[in-house]
């Protein structure tokens, strides 16, 4: 009897892990850097390409050859099935976030080769690598060096915010650094720079995550920061 039960467990457990094997192989997608998602677009030319940010940020500038389908759209999943499930999938964003979740739904909806840029765009811009412009003309709010420059010339603090309106620690900061603003309006000023609004200057900057925080005094640096911070901490690191 015990020598039964113990082969039928045998034959359960030898079912069972080969039944998970290839459904946990189906789970994962691969990350590639932006030199690596570069390389691998002009070695295939089966590769279909997605951009997965809004409209609007895709005019600012886009990989050539992409496709549009936003994440955030309700559409999404539906476009995302028309795509060729026996070509590989390369899908980015600006920063890896949204592509990532993106290349999970592919994932599921059975496509068997889908590869994510990390660090997006704000990569590839870092790098020098070329984009497609449907939008040539610059934005009218769009930050210059040589804008950015005359804003150091205060006699205050410059607290510096660079973010975008999809990331959330961004949003999540946002109130907390409205409030020390208006609370210091007497020492403190703060800037904010969108990113999807300024991929030249962030690229200038050298600026590759989001959130990052800067804080300037007499033109100076004295004080930076990269990722979610919460007011208290960040009080007592820039000590005004």
């Amino acid at each position: 009897m015990k020598a039964s039960n113990t082969a039928m467990f045998s034959i359960f457990l030898t079912v069972l892990l080969g039944s998970c094997g290839p459904q946990n192989a189906q789970q994962n997608f691969r990350d590639l850097s932006a030199d690596e998602f570069q390389t691998e677009l002009t070695k295939n030319s089966s590769i279909q390409l997605l951009d997965v940010r809004t409209p609007e940020e895709f005019e600012q500038g886009h990989l050539d050859g992409a496709l549009n389908y936003n994440i955030r759209s309700a559409d999404f999943e539906k476009q995302a099935g028309s795509l060729d499930k026996t070509k590989p999938v390369f899908v980015y964003c600006l920063s890896g976030r949204r592509s990532a979740s993106a290349a999970s739904i592919l994932v599921q909806k059975g496509f068997p080769e889908v590869h994510n840029m990390t660090g997006g765009l704000m990569k590839w811009n870092a790098g020098g690598k070329p984009l497609v412009r449907a939008n040539t003309q610059q934005r009218e709010n769009a930050m210059t060096v040589e804008t950015f420059k005359a804003l150091l010339h205060t006699d205050k603090f410059l607290l510096v915010d660079y973010y975008a309106k999809w990331c959330l620690p961004c949003k999540k900061m946002a109130p907390m650094l409205d409030s020390l603003a208006t609370r210091e309006s007497q020492q403190l000023s703060l800037v904010k720079i969108d990113a999807d609004e300024n991929p030249d200057f962030l690229r200038e900057k050298g600026i590759e995550n989001l959130p990052v925080l800067e804080l300037y005094k007499n033109g100076k640096l004295i004080w930076k920061h990269e990722g979610e911070i919460d007011e208290q901490t960040l009080l007592e690191q820039i000590k005004l």
